[in-house]
């Protein structure tokens, strides 16, 4: 097992075996392990696979970017529950660690057999699926042994909002080059710690916690978004390219009519192809593009200046749309 920290997240399939044998159901892209995730099932067996109607295939496919292979390991439990929700004896299976490296790598358990006595007491049912992502340590053998050797002069301290954080040297080191170079330029003569401006003391917590497990902490609700937004600028700020894509893909999840503006001028101004390739795709789309100027002002000064295209799109749209009232 991966000596690093991992994620589980439980989802839940509610299968009618009724439907077509070729009918497959999927669950949208969620997030695990700082990874995105597909679950596909066939309710009835994977057509390409079987014949058999008393089997049920359920794969699991990594749906998010990744900079460099993290080989992200999964392994999903599949567990028949009753009505009550209670585990149905020896319905328990659990497949294979697997490698994920790239997206669209995709694993599961295809032969999963169903007994006639469970078919026969209805259609109805739902599987849980519990799907555990571990990932490896962002430090090498040789860095972790580094830090358990290391004295204190390998530790250095930084002053952030008023908070101060500890970190070690050679951790940044490896980590964030640009981070490290701070240590130089922000501490005087005689100082006992680096000052970092322009930053709130939990967007720094959660960059160091990310520098040392390449996790970041849950967050719920509106709270994910709004600190994706400030570790993208982190993250640009210091060079740190995985903390920046794992930022992109949250923002990119982020993105509809309300949130095109903000997120186009993040991408503007850290820099980020990815973000700024999704939203002028989003814009694209005539009634998208005037939703989202509707919630902002600026967007259409924005749009003229760097992508006219846009609003000509757009002007045809309403000519057409015009048109089609007349007729």
């Amino acid at each position: 097992m991966p000596a690093a920290g991992g994620a589980v997240t439980r989802y839940l399939l509610h299968i009618d075996r009724s439907s077509s044998s070729d009918e497959m159901i999927e669950i949208p892209s969620f997030n695990a392990g700082d990874c995105y995730w597909r679950i596909s099932c066939y309710p009835r067996g994977c057509p390409r696979l079987s014949t058999s109607t008393d089997r049920m295939s359920i794969n699991l496919t990594l749906d998010g970017r990744v900079t460099k292979p993290i080989k992200a390991q999964v392994k999903v439990m599949i567990t028949l529950l009753d009505q009550d929700g209670e585990p149905v004896p020896g319905y328990s299976v659990c497949t294979d660690i697997r490698d994920y490296s790239k997206v669209g790598d995709s694993y599961g358990y295809d032969d999963f057999l169903i007994h006639k006595e469970i078919l026969e007491s209805a259609n109805c049912f739902t599987v849980a699926c519990d799907v555990f992502v571990y990932r490896e340590s962002p430090l090498s053998d040789d860095l972790r042994q580094e830090l358990m050797d290391a004295d204190a002069d390998d530790v250095v301290l930084f002053q952030v909002g008023g908070e101060t954080f500890g970190a070690h040297r050679c951790v940044l080191a490896a980590r964030s080059p640009l981070l490290e170079a701070e240590l130089y330029k922000g501490t005087t003569a005689g100082a006992s710690c680096t000052q970092i401006d322009n930053m709130l003391p939990l967007v720094f917590a959660n960059l160091l916690c990310f520098v040392y497990t390449d996790f970041l902490p849950y967050m719920a609700g509106v709270e994910e978004p709004m600190m994706a937004e400030h570790l993208l600028a982190a993250a640009d700020r210091f060079g740190m390219e995985e903390l920046k894509l794992v930022c992109e893909e949250k923002l990119f999840r982020e993105l509809n009519h309300d949130t095109a503006a903000k997120i186009l001028e993040l991408a503007v101004r850290h820099r980020s192809s990815f973000l700024r390739e999704a939203c002028i795709g989003f814009l694209q789309d005539a009634p998208c593009l005037e939703a989202a100027m509707a919630m902002d002002d600026g967007l259409c000064e924005h749009v003229a200046k760097f992508y006219p295209v846009l609003l000509k799109n757009m002007w045809i749209y309403e000519e057409d749309d015009e048109l089609a009232m007349c007729l």
